[in-house]
């Protein structure tokens, strides 16, 4: 399966508006696949490093970055580039190889507010590792 295929799939099926996978490629996380992400914001990620934005911090912290509303959020998480996709609640969610270090991470942005439960932020971590390995 193709990965833009993989994410549009996998968006949906968590009710969410857009999505990003970035690959880690060396010190850098690689723009991979992206659903209905605006083009300057695109430009805008196409790398990251470690610990800039959602998906840097979620790298960094090997954790689940959310926020409830990415164009109030006040924490630092969310980049000012992040605050033009037309979406409220988004995580990152980092996914690991076979020896447990990070592969990529996986963005989701929902059209609402949203206060993301510990039993959710579990599933959306499972079934973010099953990022193809191959596509």
């Amino acid at each position: 399966m193709a990965l833009d295929d993989w994410l549009a799939q996998f968006v949906a099926s968590r009710g969410g508006v857009a999505g990003t996978v970035h690959r880690r490629e060396g010190d850098v996380l690689s723009l991979a696949a992206a659903l209905n992400i605006p083009p300057p914001v695109l430009e805008k990620t196409r790398t990251i490093p470690r610990g800039k934005g959602m998906a840097g911090l979620a790298w960094e912290r090997d954790d689940v970055v959310a926020t409830c509303n990415l164009k109030a959020d006040q924490t630092g998480d969310v980049r000012p580039g992040a605050k033009a996709v037309n979406a409220q609640g988004a995580v990152a969610i980092p996914v690991h190889d076979a020896s447990g270090g990070l592969r990529a991470v996986v963005g989701v942005a929902f059209a609402e507010d949203r206060d993301f439960s510990a039993d959710e932020l579990a599933v959306l971590r499972t079934l973010a590792e099953a990022l193809p390995t191959d596509a």
